[in-house]
């Protein structure tokens, strides 16, 4: 199967091949406005242009990050930003030895009105913007896909247009020269058990790879990250993390093609400890067709922003911090390798 030009496909296979080198992941450093002001508040960090930029230029200089992490997915802002010696983010993340990347959708809305299920906004004008982005410096792009869970929810509906604006997202990317990280989440809060989100992600999976193969995405060209599959956060379940290992590759056996190179899991609000066991032990298991790392924003920054808090005379200690958890989970991405 092949996609867009030849050119476009040979930098989408190279730019995978980069970014999944055996124990290196993804820094996920792309928070929204909104959310990143949500992380700072508690913290009496005032969200600015500036500190934004300073933040985030204290978690790409952590040293020898590059050993850890082969690509960072930036926000919109942070493509165009520079750091404290003037280099545009794209450009010194890339002489660092770093993949950079974008984020490019614009959020979710209510996928009609009153409802709770979501879709994700940002395909009108895609094509041109990544076009720019790709001016810019991203050699790839990530857009999720947000699945809400409870009794009733979610509607094939809904599963079915966020799997096909993946699938428009991902051919545009690909057309382009960049690889869509193509990011299909089903949320943990709610009540459920494992076996209902083990029951709601293969839906999703099925649908998303559906929509793929009908867009003519080149499988080879993409990777994927889903969510693990975990009880609902109000359950009350005590699920071992082999389980959650087990639960979730069943799950990924039965609906990700092998075709897929590499999945680069989400962390989805799990603390950074068990974001790194559920991880190490899926790498334990085995006989996984596609290279299995990660793609944490939060499990990977959490407990360094808790250290830094805006403060200069905080970023040696944070960004220690910082690259031990890197460290961690490079190593629980490259047990099966060692």
């Amino acid at each position: 199967m092949s996609t867009g030009s030849e050119d476009a496909m040979k930098k989408c296979i190279d730019t995978v091949c980069r970014l999944l080198i055996p124990g290196k992941g993804l820094l996920a450093a792309d928070e929204s406005l909104g959310t990143i002001a949500r992380r700072f508040e508690p913290l009496g960090i005032l969200s600015t242009p500036g500190t934004r930029r300073d933040y985030r230029e204290m978690l790409f200089a952590v040293p020898m990050l590059a050993q850890h992490i082969s690509g960072i997915i930036l926000f919109e802002e942070t493509l165009s930003q520079t750091n404290a010696e003037g280099r545009l983010f794209p450009d010194w993340i890339s002489d660092l030895g770093i993949v950079p990347g974008i984020k490019v959708d614009r959020g979710t809305v209510p996928f009609f009105t009153g409802s709770r299920e979501t879709i994700t906004e940002g395909l009108d004008g895609l094509s041109v913007r990544l076009g720019e982005y790709a001016l810019q410096g991203a050699k790839f792009a990530k857009w999720r896909g947000v699945i809400h869970i409870d009794e009733t929810l979610p509607t094939m509906n809904a599963i079915i247009a966020n799997a096909v604006s993946l699938a428009r997202y991902a051919r545009l990317c690909q057309d382009t020269g960049l690889v869509p990280i193509i990011e299909p989440e089903v949320l943990m809060d709610g009540s459920q058990n494992i076996i209902r989100s083990a029951d709601v992600t293969r839906a999703l999976l099925e649908a998303v790879f559906d929509a793929l193969y009908a867009a003519g995405v080149c499988l080879e060209a993409i990777i994927l990250k889903p969510n693990m599959v975990v009880p609902g956060a109000a359950s009350g379940s005590s699920i071992s993390s082999g389980e959650v290992a087990q639960q979730t590759l069943d799950v990924l056996r039965r609906c990700v093609p092998p075709a897929v190179p590499g999945i680069a899991f989400l962390s989805g609000g799990q603390s950074p400890d068990m974001a790194t066991r559920h991880l190490r032990d899926m790498v334990r298991m085995g006989s996984a067709p596609w290279r299995l790392t990660f793609s944490y924003g939060r499990a990977l920054q959490d407990e360094a922003l808790g250290v830094w808090r805006g403060q200069a005379a905080n970023i040696e200690e944070a960004q220690a911090i910082l690259i031990a958890r890197a460290k961690a989970l490079s190593a629980a991405a490259h047990e099966a390798d060692a």
